[in-house]
């Protein structure tokens, strides 16, 4: 009999993306590049842009070397990644430099290591716990900008921007491999307790996708653009809420929403999680999406830092959200043999939010002078994604000869 150790897989998942995930602190970088370096907004939201593409496409192969060779092999390379591309990062002073070693190198270790953590622990819980789960998992992502954000302007303050590249990626380059050697996947054919009796004993039939399977259907290209409508939102604000304190609300330090909003983006992965297994991912879904939709109407108004900090705290809970339910809504529907894959060819969707949304933001307020667009725009694709959801149900579930 094995021992269920998925709880111990879910904690080493949630302290590794913890120390991972120090690329959501970006807008605490871009703050001092923009001053230090004399970069425009847009410039400075490059490198953050490209890191978040390749988080989302360097889950595919992390996903084929995940499903081949296991969490820690990928996990502990994608630490490596981040660790050297930090150390490269600190030696630039141009564009191009920080794309390359930051936003290519870093965010393509982040990719692999994070595309790890969410299937070695969800493959240890039945379907009514792997929302909770892969919550809980993707939660230590979402807090890592609690410590990291207020961490980084300390030793910005200290040594300047680009030596706390090196600092930073150092210590928790290392931490990431290090939590990596925690991660484990249980043996072929394992059925965890609690696994109703019908799946358990293939009785229902239940389709196992393969990668090109799952894109053939429209269910597939629903997810995609409903993720990514959803997350455009949230990603803009992480990336550009220092500047957004400081042009709405004059506040100089805006590290200090940085830290808010992941306190809530993170407690937002475990709600949105809970509330999917609870109540249905659709349900949900529809919830935070119309949330969000409002409160993007509103953020133009948030001028002082009370109200940013209402905006910010519904913005970490309703993204946040988004990042506990997917990963669980991709396994309900096209299982969990090709898990590692699959939900990286979701997670895509992510990529494409993480350029949209920071740079057209970016852009908009080096045109306008103010967000006010961007809000709007974000509120409108926010109300598809809703309306979408409606139409989104189980695929055909066609046994499959193997």
């Amino acid at each position: 009999m094995v021992k269920n150790i998925g709880w111990r897989v879910t904690v080493a998942g949630i302290l590794l993306n913890l120390a991972g995930g120090f690329l959501y602190a970006w807008s605490v970088y871009a703050a001092a590049l923009i001053q230090e370096l004399g970069f425009t907004k847009t410039q400075a939201m490059l490198p953050y842009t490209v890191a978040l593409a390749m988080v989302a496409l360097m889950m595919v192969p992390g996903g084929k070397l995940f499903d081949k060779y296991g969490p820690r092999v990928v996990a502990s390379a994608g630490g490596v990644l981040m660790l050297i591309g930090m150390m490269l990062t600190s030696m630039q002073t141009t564009i191009p430099g920080f794309i390359v070693f930051f936003g290519i190198i870093v965010g393509a270790g982040s990719g692999m290591s994070y595309g790890a953590t969410i299937p070695s622990a969800v493959k240890w819980f039945p379907p009514a716990k792997r929302g909770l789960a892969s919550g809980l998992v993707v939660a230590g992502l979402g807090l890592a900008a609690a410590y990291a954000a207020p961490l980084t302007q300390v030793i910005i303050n200290a040594v300047g921007v680009t030596q706390t590249f090196m600092i930073i990626g150092l210590v928790f380059g290392g931490l990431v491999i290090l939590f990596a050697q925690f991660l484990a996947v249980p043996p072929a054919g394992y059925v965890p307790s609690g696994t109703p009796a019908e799946t358990s004993s293939g009785a229902s039939g239940k389709r196992e996708f393969s990668p090109t399977e799952m894109m053939r259907t429209v269910q597939f290209w629903m997810i995609w653009f409903m993720y990514c409508f959803g997350a455009i939102a949230g990603l803009m604000v992480i990336g550009h809420i220092a500047i957004i304190a400081d042009i709405q609300a004059q506040l100089k330090w805006g590290f200090a929403l940085v830290a808010i909003l992941a306190v809530f983006n993170s407690g937002g992965r475990v709600l949105g999680g809970f509330l999917s297994d609870r109540f249905g991912r659709n349900t949900t879904l529809i919830l935070m999406f119309a949330l969000q939709a409002v409160n993007m109407l509103m953020f133009s108004n948030y001028t002082s830092m009370t109200s940013l900090t209402v905006g910010v705290c519904i913005t970490g809970i309703a993204y946040g959200s988004l990042l506990g339910i997917f990963p669980a809504l991709t396994y309900d529907f096209f299982g969990l043999k090709n898990s590692g894959v699959n939900y990286g060819l979701v997670f895509t969707a992510f990529g494409a939010a993480g350029l949209i949304g920071p740079l057209t933001a970016g852009k908009i307020v080096d045109i306008t002078g103010s967000y006010d667009y961007a809000y709007l725009a974000a509120a409108a694709i926010l109300v598809i994604a809703a309306i979408m959801v409606k139409f989104l149900k189980q695929p055909q579930q066609e046994a499959v000869i193997s």
